[in-house]
């Protein structure tokens, strides 16, 4: 690593934390509105850096490009149809939490039932953020950090796992100070200039990765030089990936995401990540007005169509460079490399020195983006769902916050434990969806159920939150019902699931219908004029979807079990042992 290697990161780095500090200064940290929801100050330009960047992290970077790199483009899934479920939050989901005044789903579920399913949420979503997400968070944070700096040889250790832990703990401490001393408004400001960073930054890896897939290698597997082409590595990249099968939207049964998935679990995984997540939507909470809120959602739906060429194609870039002998970080004897390394190891093969510095800080922005906005949220679900209806009921907003900042420093240290156990998990980003749909499924039925009746009691509510996470722990885990996944994918499973789950809370209202209907009450703490152009945006952006995937369809190769595996020569011994 050169000097200008690590200036350009230290620079980058600290531009983001001073222009952060700069522009949040004078904020209000010590109210309940000013620490949690920014104030209800957000324009439309921040909530969609915000919402953009706390979804795009290394969780993304580094697993959504594995699983491209073994899948092909049908992983764009979770970028593409994401853009469906953020319709849905601008012009259904929205509306509706920004007329309760919330500032948390749970609090939602107070409203609407009563304090028992609001402490039963709360209770899951912090479970989940401790051992799930913000673990994830650090693991492929540590993990993309490591490939693309080379930790390890760079500062001698001794092992890989030293240095996970080493950068594990580097990360959650600077999150942690964003999250827990900056509130919503420091991890929206830093989300937004992080963000723009590293959409340029992503962009260039897959403009540099062209521009080398168009070269001849070496012997070693290197880049012969002055070989170098822009459009000749594009032509490559269209014929090598229709060939082999990885130019094809329309998934095979024996892929991560089968076509047929789309319309039943993928669906309804991203209408909770991106309507019912507290995660996510707590920016959105922050809105100054919901036309400003809409905005931000439907601009966040307009980028997420972007995010293939980030976070698909350099995956699928990085199968077709091994197939064609190029030395992608340490190839295994078979000639293949883990699917979780392989785009740190494209940008440690791509990326001139020069640029090295300035992508590890968006990286480690992108990383810190996801953890701070996961961390926030944990803080405001504990202040507020259990320090404030159980532990101190008449807390004052002071001694709420500090509350909150005391329990982020427990996650913290809990996270940082957990992390580098995932290192044996195999593809991350599949795994992150699985576990996460534990928890997602039964959140989502009960919103969605609460919002569209009116009768439907608490006991249904508290039900459905239980028994969905129960039924689908025990058909992922528990024999015999794991034995569910080899006659269907996991995907169709938990569609089924929550579809059991909203008849049993219709019946159960039908039985024991609560006494009075459920009437949204507006709490006056938002102004509630929708923007003009909402639903107009709204049809271009599904008409847009249907058009991507019109356009890479294949559905001749949906009965496929998979597409071809990347394997290239083994490397010379020398290299193996470098």
């Amino acid at each position: 690593m050169t000097f200008s290697t690590i200036f350009s990161f230290l620079f980058f780095t600290a531009l983001v934390g001073g222009l952060t500090w700069y522009l949040t200064r004078k904020n209000e940290f010590a109210s309940r509105d000013g620490f949690f929801l920014a104030g209800r100050s957000l324009t439309f330009p921040f909530i969609a850096g915000s919402l953009l960047l706390t979804n795009l992290s290394t969780e993304q970077l580094v697993g959504l490009n594995g699983s491209a790199f073994t899948d092909g483009l049908s992983v764009m899934a979770w970028e593409v149809c994401a853009v469906v479920a953020l319709v849905l939050m601008a012009l259904f989901f929205l509306p509706r939490f920004l007329k309760a005044g919330v500032t948390t789903v749970p609090e939602f579920l107070a409203q609407r039932f009563d304090h028992g399913t609001e402490l039963i949420c709360n209770i899951i979503f912090l479970s989940a953020y401790a051992v799930i997400l913000l673990p994830i968070i650090l693991y492929t944070g540590a993990r993309g950090m490591m490939d693309v700096l080379q930790l390890q040889d760079l500062f001698g250790f001794s092992s890989e796992t030293q240095a996970l832990w080493c950068v594990v703990i580097l990360v959650a401490v600077i999150g942690s100070i964003y999250a827990i001393w900056g509130g919503l408004a420091s991890c929206a400001v830093s989300d937004t200039l992080n963000g723009i960073g590293l959409l340029a930054g992503g962009l260039l890896i897959t403009g540099f990765a062209f521009y080398m897939l168009g070269g001849v290698p070496d012997p070693s597997g290197t880049i012969i030089e002055g070989t170098g082409s822009f459009s000749e590595g594009v032509n490559t990249f269209v014929e090598t990936a229709r060939s082999s099968g990885r130019l094809n939207s329309i998934g095979s049964n024996g892929s991560s995401v089968p076509f047929f998935t789309l319309f039943t679990g993928i669906f309804f995984i991203n209408v909770f990540y991106w309507c019912t997540n507290q995660q996510i939507i707590q920016r959105t909470f922050g809105a100054k007005s919901l036309g400003e809120g809409q905005k931000g959602v439907l601009l966040t739906g307009a980028l997420k169509l972007l995010g293939p060429l980030y976070l698909v194609i350099p995956g699928i870039i990085a199968a077709i460079m091994l197939m064609k002998g190029f030395q992608l970080g340490n190839i295994a004897p078979d000639g293949t490399i883990a699917s979780d390394k392989a785009y740190g190891s494209l940008v440690n093969f791509v990326l001139p020195e020069w640029l090295t510095g300035f992508f590890a800080a968006v990286l480690l922005g992108a990383i810190l983006s996801s953890f701070n906005s996961a961390l926030n949220s944990t803080c405001t679900l504990f202040s507020l769902g259990i320090y404030k209806q159980l532990v101190r009921k008449n807390a004052d907003d002071r001694h709420v916050v500090r509350a909150g900042r005391w329990f982020g420093v427990i996650i913290t240290v809990i996270s940082i434990a957990v992390a580098p156990l995932l290192a044996e998990t195999g593809g991350i980003f599949n795994y992150l969806q699985k576990m996460n749909a534990i928890y997602f499924i039964p959140i989502l039925t009960v919103v969605a159920v609460g919002m569209l009746t009116k009768r439907v009691p608490a006991k249904a509510a508290k039900f459905a939150l239980i028994a969905g996470i129960v039924l689908i722990a025990a058909g992922y885990f528990l024999p015999p019902f794991n034995r569910i996944q080899n006659v269907m994918s996991e995907y169709h499973f938990v569609a089924i699931v929550l579809l059991i789950l909203v008849a049993a809370m219709l019946i159960i209202g039908k039985v024991s219908p609560q006494e009075t209907d459920y009437l949204p009450q507006d709490a006056k703490t938002t102004d509630l004029t929708p923007w003009a152009g909402a639903k107009y945006a709204g049809i271009a952006l599904l008409a847009a979807v249907f058009v991507i995937y019109a356009f890479f369809a294949d559905f001749s190769s949906i009965h496929r079990n998979n597409v071809e595996i990347p394997r290239a020569p083994a490397p010379p011994a020398d290299i193996l042992t470098d």
